[in-house]
């Protein structure tokens, strides 16, 4: 079994072939990107490939800068359901302003 995402998915994981892309290293990279940039598709693969629960750890613990804010919130409380957990969106969202000091990616 390949250790590395399929040609198919490399229009949303643009910045690596995705033969040099190893899926346990770089799963914060394809988890991000495929939750940001894809679709129905590349969800299922996603979901198929990765735990809900290694999904949501990723998404809550490490996050990136990439979504725009309705993705983010699409993201976040559809397909993850954390729509109760108030997350510090300027750690997600793209044209927020920059916090210089790491924090928690939530507020309790």
């Amino acid at each position: 079994m390949p250790n590395h995402p399929p040609k198919s998915l490399q229009a949303y994981l643009w910045s690596v072939d995705t033969n040099a892309i190893d899926l346990q290293q770089d799963k914060n990279y394809i988890i991000h990107q495929l939750l940001a940039f894809g679709g129905i598709p590349q969800w299922q693969w996603l979901f198929e490939k990765y735990s809900f629960q290694t999904i949501l750890d990723v998404f809550l613990s490490k996050p990136a800068k990439i979504y725009r804010p309705e993705t983010f919130n699409f993201v976040k409380n559809i397909l993850l359901n954390l729509e109760k957990k108030n997350l510090v969106k300027e750690y997600y969202v793209v044209n927020t302003p920059r916090i210089i000091r790491r924090k928690k990616s939530f507020s309790s």
